[in-house]
């Protein structure tokens, strides 16, 4: 983990880059989370009301965004965390989370959030803020 004395503004994590997601992701995450909406995994059910086939969930999309600033700073470093849900995740994209510092201050460090697909459309975004040994 970085100490607060190796880190600048415009430092950037290593991205996180999740190839393919499937339909199966969709159903893991449904079981890990105990949200069970049939839109996630009813490809009759998501048509009947205009989608194109299942999306992923959104609290997924936040999970994997997430682990790129656990990653970074660790698993216990996390202080806020704020998202907003951009577009709907589909099956077969492939995404890239990306946490940029913004700020630096006390033993905190601000990181600007990002997840966007093979096509560079953003699907998430938001915020971070994490505790960094001096």
């Amino acid at each position: 983990m970085p100490k607060l004395s190796e880190i600048a503004v415009g430092d950037a994590a290593p991205p996180l880059v999740v190839e393919n997601l499937t339909r199966t992701h969709f159903v893991k995450y449904a079981g890990a989370s105990g949200d069970f909406n049939p839109m996630h995994h009813d490809d009759t059910i998501a048509a009947q009301v205009g989608n194109p086939s299942v999306f992923g969930h959104g609290m997924l999309t936040a999970g994997l965004m997430a682990r790129v600033v656990k990653d970074w700073f660790g698993p216990e470093a996390l202080r806020k965390f704020n998202v907003r849900f951009a577009k709907q995740v589909w099956p077969g994209e492939t995404l890239t989370f990306t946490a940029i510092v913004t700020g630096v201050h006390d033993d905190l460090v601000d990181v600007e959030l990002s997840a966007k697909n093979q096509d560079g459309e953003e699907k998430l975004s938001g915020t971070a803020t994490a505790a960094v040994a001096a």
